[in-house]
């Protein structure tokens, strides 16, 4: 079991950044790819970012490349997602998501383990 929380949402202004952290604990933490998603009320949660456990795969929605970067730091069991530029359409609720894999994948279904998620709002 892993439990994955989330923190370092909050309201910005548009143009803007935030960072976001995610820090694991529970079983260990080795192998597994993190995911950031997002979830803007009346939508689907979507993909945002994600990253392999060694940090050398990344992946970004088209909508967040460019602005967001995603990282981790095993030896703290934590997961970023630093967000610069934010516009209004990046308000939602943010979650982090674990999976035991090799490959990052934009799938929800793929990932076995969420956190409670952290709002962001940005104001025009």
């Amino acid at each position: 079991q892993v439990q994955l929380v989330e923190s370092g949402g909050g309201l910005v202004q548009a143009g803007g950044s935030l960072r976001l952290s995610c820090a694991a604990s529970g079983r260990a933490f080795n192998g597994y790819t993190m995911g950031w998603f997002r979830q803007a009320p009346g939508k689907e949660r979507e993909f945002v970012s994600g990253i392999t456990w060694f940090g050398t795969g990344t992946d970004y929605a088209g909508s967040v490349k460019g602005r967001f970067t995603i990282s981790r730091d095993n030896a703290k069991n934590t997961v970023y997602l630093q967000m610069n530029s934010l516009k209004p359409e990046d308000t939602a609720v943010y979650y982090c998501a674990a999976q035991y894999g090799v490959a990052v994948t934009a799938n929800v279904h793929e990932y076995s383990y969420w956190g409670q998620g952290t709002q962001v709002t940005v104001s025009s």
